[in-house]
């Protein structure tokens, strides 16, 4: 009965040791984490925005490059990242906003860019998905990314909106991407999330 008693108490030491550590390595490294998942947001602001940037730019670099070329305003509840390679001109060049919403297994993030009228869409850019490998995580990919350049989120008769339809249907409005094969979760949840967010531009813009 000792040895038993010996046994539990030794497990409940040693799981109650592990834990202190794991809590505290935690918390050591915390900064760390906040300061690479900064970096990464700045790095895909820009990255959609076209600004000119090396892939091995450090974060420290990045966000010098965010301040002295990007401007950030509030209008409403959408905040505009707008990219303006001369401050002097103060001449916009690309205007960015950041989308989110829950997707399938996990919080989706990204950013999209516009043109200055703010109705076509320049490129679209996710930082943080935790949906399927080879399924719904391709919404991160270039194939699926790509297919929003030129696309508008108002189309000429006045309607704002994205329609992400599914892979086997013909796309005929220049609003329409294709989705992702197996992935129609996924994809609809990223159609209403750019939706929410087109709304919200749209009340900026009357």
């Amino acid at each position: 009965m000792s040895k038993i008693l010996h046994t539990i108490i030794f497990a409940t030491v040693l799981a109650t040791v592990c834990a202190l550590l794991l809590t505290g390595a935690s918390e050591v490294l915390k900064p760390r984490r906040e300061a690479n998942k900064k970096a990464e947001q700045t790095r895909n602001i820009l990255g959609v925005l076209g600004v000119p940037v090396e892939a091995d730019t450090g974060a420290h670099t990045l966000l010098k490059i965010f301040e002295d070329v990007v401007t950030v305003e509030q209008q409403g509840e959408v905040t505009f990242y707008k990219y303006i390679p001369d401050k002097q001109t103060g001449k916009v060049k690309t205007i960015a906003v950041g989308f989110e919403g829950p997707g399938l297994w996990g919080p989706i993030k990204g950013f999209m860019s516009l043109d200055t009228l703010m109705e076509k869409i320049r490129g679209i850019s996710f930082y943080e998905q935790e949906e399927t490998p080879g399924l719904g995580g391709d919404i991160a990919k270039e194939p699926f990314c790509s297919q929003f350049i030129g696309k508008r989120i108002k189309s000429v008769s006045g309607k704002w909106g994205i329609d992400i339809k599914r892979p086997s249907e013909r796309l005929s409005g220049d609003n329409e991407v294709h989705g992702i094969s197996g992935a129609t979760i996924t994809s609809d949840k990223v159609e209403a999330m750019l939706n929410v967010t087109i709304k919200k531009i749209s009340e900026v813009r009357k």
